[in-house]
């Protein structure tokens, strides 16, 4: 279980959308209060996830090959073969439309917007951009948690930490740095503008490849 949350949050943790989307945040008007409404509204929509898992399961682990282990290799793998189909779609789709010459008149139109938002509207951005089919993979995961052991508690929070390490950072970096943070923001946005589709069928493929090959393992 832990190697599978640690490569699942890791993965979690630099999906591009989410990461692009968090920069477009504090580069807005007042950034750092609405990054960190983003980043509460993004962490409670996470554990409660994994709450309602441990109450559906009682804290106790299923036990192997039974009909609830299978079940949760079996979505591990749909999700995995899902992610693989998803980052293969859009390499064909990035390489049929050629270059993205729109990119940074929707990103500016957006960063129109979010100035003009209020600190509720980021923090409403939170649990929708967060990466679903990843966060499903790791609630699968945590069906097999036994909430009687310490250890457990200490995986499942270095989970959530993991996962919102990215925009953890950055937000630290904003609020301790705003000056530099502003300067390193700008090239990170810059550059995900030009790589974005690139980041994202590279995590999605090898997020994917993961899931698949270890639900295979955990199924035979």
């Amino acid at each position: 279980m832990v190697l599978d949350l640690v490569f699942i949050g890791l993965a979690i943790a630099v999906f591009p959308l989410s990461v692009t989307a968090f920069v477009l945040v504090l580069s807005a008007r007042g950034g750092t209060w609405k990054g960190l409404a983003f980043i509460i509204a993004w962490l409670a929509c996470f554990v409660a996830v994994l709450i309602a898992v441990l109450l559906t399961t009682g804290g106790k682990p299923p036990a192997p090959k039974s009909p609830p282990s299978t079940a949760s290799s079996a979505v591990k793998l749909a999700i995995g073969v899902g992610l693989i189909g998803y980052g293969w779609y859009r390499h064909r789709a990035r390489r049929r439309a050629g270059p993205r010459t729109g990119a940074k008149s929707s990103s500016s139109g957006l960063m129109a917007r979010l100035d003009r938002s209020s600190v509720w509207t980021a923090a409403g951005l939170g649990p929708l951009l967060q990466p679903w089919g990843l966060v499903a993979a790791g609630a699968a995961t945590v069906i097999g948690a036994d909430m009687s052991s310490t250890s457990s508690y200490l995986v499942l929070a270095g989970y959530c930490l993991l996962a919102t390490s990215g925009l953890l950072a950055m937000e630290l970096y904003s609020a301790f740095s705003p000056d530099a943070a502003r300067v390193r923001l700008g090239r990170l946005r810059t550059w995900l503008e030009s790589h974005q589709e690139q980041a994202l069928v590279a995590v999605a493929l090898v997020a994917g490849l993961f899931l698949v090959g270890r639900s295979i393992q955990q199924l035979a």
